[in-house]
């Protein structure tokens, strides 16, 4: 079975650390502290989606901005949170029939749904 590298899980630890220029015990480490999780084999050996990728090198950024690995826990959360947001948000203004709709209910009140 042929893994979307968008997707899944792909490059194995050695690979993922040499494309995002880092030591595989950082990877691992940034792992313990929350910061990503990669897929797993059913073997459980470690894969690395393009995605994970992406995480990696922003937390190389983030370290090279000085921030310790709490804070960038902190920092990759929010990102993440904001993203989200904008997301529901425009899926929202995308969709402005998506807005709650009045209804009522079985006592004949109006209720939002």
């Amino acid at each position: 079975m042929a893994l979307n590298p968008n997707t899944g899980g792909v490059y194995a630890i050695s690979v993922a650390a040499e494309l995002v220029g880092t030591g595989q015990q950082n990877l691992r480490l940034y792992e313990r502290r929350g910061l990503l999780e990669p897929g797993r084999t059913e073997g459980g050996t470690r894969r690395y989606s393009e995605e994970d990728l992406v995480t990696l090198r922003r937390i190389a950024e983030l370290l090279g901005q000085g921030l310790n690995l709490s804070g960038i826990r902190l920092v990759l959360s929010l990102e993440a949170e904001n993203q989200a947001l904008r997301a529901k948000l425009s899926n929202t203004t995308a969709n402005p029939g998506a807005a709650p709709r009045q209804t009522r209910n079985k006592t004949g009140n109006p209720a939002l749904q």
